[in-house]
């Protein structure tokens, strides 16, 4: 398996960890001193401040994985995960399609850092912009 491959295979497993949400499993992909910044700059201390940070953001929040994208550096991959989230706000409300794009770096088969960009804080803004309320 390629650095490439290897890093996707990393962040897919991780994603998929951090969906289900299984704060405990997502961990195991990551670091020990992994840096974690979500939107608005925020930053995490761990698998577990993502989760809770999610359950106060969203009543429940998923991922529709869209593609992968990689470059190689010479001591680490990035990985670029892209799609959509879906889900239901607090009070209920269904949404789908809020953008996301979040940017992995993989060094010896570890998440070392994780940047994330998404449209929740404008969709809760502006609900309108949320196309199934």
């Amino acid at each position: 398996m390629s650095d490439k491959d290897e890093a996707i295979n990393i962040v897919s497993n991780f994603l998929e960890a951090s969906m289900a949400p299984d704060p405990e499993r997502a961990a195991t992909y990551m670091a020990p001193d992994v840096r974690i910044t979500f939107t608005g700059g925020r930053v995490m201390a761990s698998t577990h401040a993502i989760t809770e940070f999610n359950g106060g953001r969203y009543a429940w929040v998923k991922k529709e994985l869209g593609s992968f994208d990689w470059t190689e550096h010479s001591d680490h991959t990035v990985v670029y995960s892209n799609g959509t989230l879906y889900g239901q706000w607090p009070d209920g409300r269904p949404f789908a399609g809020n953008r996301y794009l979040d940017r992995f770096e993989v060094r010896n088969g570890r998440i070392t850092r994780m940047d994330v960009w998404n449209d929740s804080a404008e969709w809760l803004l502006t609900p309108d912009l949320n196309r199934t309320s």
